[in-house]
């Protein structure tokens, strides 16, 4: 049976597993695969009125089809901004509007990038396992820390401690799942 301070080491190290995870998954949805995702301009800036501004707060980008996507700016005075910041965002397309809306047409990735957008995706699963293990030594040593200090029972120590692992691997198999879908989405063609 787990102690409190025992549950409250345990709630802590899943809460960072799994922010860790989420983050993941939110990077890998940033990745350009060869069809039309607007989160992949979550993170390009616009000058808003000298405030640097995520584009969907200045405008509502759709996907209206497997290979295009849609920007209407809230404003029609920012549509020469907004080019401007997807220009400087890098983000391999090239805006073209007709004086109310924006239009990018997604390329098709060549095999270089592919396998670039591959690499990046298995790097960012092994970081999220390094901090997943992480996690999981800050728990143990709280755990030995409160069995020295605190009192806690060795056996509720060494349970506590096999929740850890149990934590772990799931949330290894959840990063494998994840960069295993996204492998096959990139190499989808």
């Amino acid at each position: 049976m787990l102690t409190d301070k025992a549950k409250e080491i345990l709630a802590g190290a899943e809460a960072k597993m799994q922010d860790t995870v989420d983050f993941l998954e939110e990077d890998l949805k940033n990745y350009r695969v060869g069809k039309a995702n607007p989160a992949i301009f979550n993170t390009v800036m616009v000058d808003y009125y000298g405030c640097p501004t995520p584009l969907p707060q200045v405008a509502s980008v759709t996907a209206p089809d497997a290979k295009t996507i849609a920007i209407q700016p809230w404003e029609k005075s920012m549509i020469a901004k907004i080019e401007k910041a997807i220009m400087d965002a890098n983000v391999g397309m090239t805006p073209s509007n007709n004086g109310e809306t924006i239009r990018c047409t997604v390329p098709p990735l060549t095999e270089e990038r592919r396998k670039e957008l591959l690499k990046k995706a298995k790097a960012a699963g092994e970081q999220t396992k390094v901090v997943v293990r992480n996690a999981r030594r800050d728990a143990v040593d709280l755990l030995k820390k409160a069995q020295k200090n605190d009192g806690m029972p060795e056996d509720v120590q060494k349970e506590a401690e096999e929740e850890v692992q149990k934590m772990v691997d799931k949330k290894v198999k959840d990063v494998d799942a994840l960069v295993a879908a996204k492998e096959k989405d990139i190499l989808t063609v």
